[in-house]
């Protein structure tokens, strides 16, 4: 646990100076205005089948630095319920990096920090799961236009506490 926390402090630590200085290079340029190089996005989600339902509303905004780089933050916030079995609410916050390595190629790495808590149905004789779970992204994608479709590995994987089944994830990314 004291490793990945220690692990989590660098990738924010790392982060933080490669977002300041990038802002620092463009700050030079006075003819840029930041706004115009903000993009906004983000992802809805819904899931139900027989007695479960999940919702996910994650809107993200990047800064484009130049037609090929963009750093950015989202935000996560999840409501599951699976019927007389348990309900979870999941918030957080990410940090994303892209890289377009052609027009059509991109590649991603996004450091995701979740607060988990998990109430069970009081039958099952189960504490409530309150965590921090972290997870460290890398992907791929084809990218036309606003959108990315990709597929993207979580290295921080965890089968024990992740909220997701698998470190493997399909996306879609759009930013406008």
């Amino acid at each position: 646990m004291n490793l990945i926390l220690s692990i989590n402090k660098k990738i924010i630590f790392l982060f933080t100076i490669l977002m300041f200085c990038a802002l620092n290079v463009n700050a030079q340029n006075t003819q840029t205005d930041f706004w115009n190089n903000v993009r906004f996005g983000g992802g809805l989600g819904f899931n139900f089948s027989d007695g479960f339902f999940s919702a996910t509303v994650a809107p993200s905004a990047i800064y484009e630095f130049d037609n090929n780089f963009a750093l950015g933050l989202g935000l996560n916030a999840t409501f599951n319920n699976l019927k007389n079995t348990y309900k979870s609410t999941i918030l957080g916050g990410s940090i994303v990096g892209l890289y377009n390595v052609l027009r059509e190629v991109q590649i991603s790495a996004e450091f995701e920090q979740l607060n988990v808590n998990r109430r069970y149905n009081t039958n099952l004789n189960r504490p409530t799961d309150k965590y921090w779970i972290p997870a460290l992204y890398f992907g791929a994608g084809y990218r036309s236009g606003n959108v990315t479709l990709g597929i993207r590995y979580d290295v921080l994987y965890d089968s024990e506490k992740s909220i997701y089944a698998d470190p493997w994830a399909p996306f879609v990314r759009f930013y406008f």
